[in-house]
């Protein structure tokens, strides 16, 4: 039934009707999943999942994302692979596998195009990497950040990379893509740790200043480390401002078992959930759903997953839903706020995980 999401403005549907289609479109995942995955339809049993008592996305039962990393889990043959994606880790830790056919990588493509249309416009635009041409080095299996930088680049009509292979700043590439796009529309992406050591601090010691206006800056992941060195998201923003007049910032969460449901930053500083997909906040002690404005495990469900059963994740990471159908920048859907990893979890971000092994 995706065909009927599609119909739709990513932020056109209120509580009401988007819970109705999403119910229904998951019912549908969680049965093609069950009759395809034998270690999904043995965690349905366990549960005694009874599809007649589905009322809400919440009565979905959560599949806890940890166990992408302990089992190989797919709804395709192997040989349907297209590719597949990894979780960040630090070394040591186990990672997740997500296994993509080619109808779930297009369908991810062209969510996130509708997604991200809604926020720079329509049309595909330059995008400067805050990265190495290396992370996009294996095509068939991808760790997080390839897997993200992969599924911006159909949105790009050119793509640069800022950073060399030892992470410094290309200063040649740098001045050449701002001499011929600053002032203009553009897109500048990367994850939020090497936007700022890499990036940001390395154009302050030259003394550069360019001026990115017109640019959006992506950012994701890595606000721990920031803030474990006393940069907030405010400092952030007004230091990248200084330096590049960045005037709109789109930081976004998502997770690669997710890839293409982001939940993108509005003008207002608030993450949103598309018609795609959803958050449920629950109670850390009995996982029931807890009401708007109270903090607690962050589960996410997604009418994207289809070569594997990642339709509703119970995640590490806590937050809490601000508002639904109301934010002021006009997008309907629950707006969110991500307060952390669970004091339990493992050290997972993209640029977290970077800031930890590369210093």
């Amino acid at each position: 039934m995706i065909e009927e999401f599609h119909r739709w403005d990513p932020y056109a549907l209120e509580a009401e009707e988007k819970s109705r289609m999403l119910s229904r479109e998951l019912m549908e995942l969680t049965r093609f999943h069950r009759d395809r995955c034998p270690e999904y339809a043995n965690f349905l049993e366990m549960l005694g999942y009874d599809e007649s008592k589905v009322r809400t996305p919440a009565d979905i039962p959560f599949f806890p994302v940890r166990l992408f990393k302990e089992f190989d889990l797919l709804s395709v043959d192997r040989g349907a692979v297209f590719k597949t994606m990894t979780s960040s880790g630090t070394t040591g830790q186990r990672v997740s596998k997500i296994f993509v056919d080619k109808e779930t990588a297009m369908l991810q493509q062209k969510v996130m195009l509708r997604i991200l249309s809604s926020f720079w416009g329509k049309g595909r635009l330059p995008m400067l990497v805050v990265d190495a041409p290396s992370v996009l080095k294996d095509r068939k299996a991808f760790a997080a950040r390839g897997a993200a930088v992969m599924g911006l680049q159909f949105a790009a009509r050119e793509m640069v990379f800022a950073l060399n292979e030892d992470m410094t700043l290309n200063v040649e590439k740098f001045r050449e893509f701002a001499k011929k796009h600053q002032g203009k529309r553009f897109v500048v992406f990367g994850f939020t740790f090497l936007v700022w050591q890499h990036f940001y601090q390395e154009l302050l010691r030259l003394g550069e200043r360019v001026d990115f206006s017109q640019a959006f800056l992506m950012t994701g992941g890595g606000w721990k480390k920031l803030e474990s060195e006393a940069v907030t998201r405010a400092e952030f923003k007004k230091r990248l401002h200084e330096v590049c007049g960045f005037r709109h910032f789109l930081d976004h969460y998502g997770m690669v078992e997710q890839t293409g449901a982001i939940y993108a930053e509005c003008e207002c500083g608030h993450l949103h959930a598309s018609i795609y997909s959803d958050i449920i906040i629950r109670d850390v002690q009995d996982f029931s759903p807890l009401p708007i404005g109270k903090p607690g495990i962050v589960q996410v469900v997604s009418v994207l997953p289809r070569s594997y059963p990642g339709h509703a994740l119970l995640t590490e990471d806590e937050g809490v839903v601000l508002g639904e159908d109301d934010c002021p920048c006009g997008r309907k859907g629950k707006y969110i706020q991500i307060l952390g990893r669970m004091k339990s979890a493992e050290l997972r971000g993209c640029s977290d995980t970077y800031g930890a092994e590369f210093q």
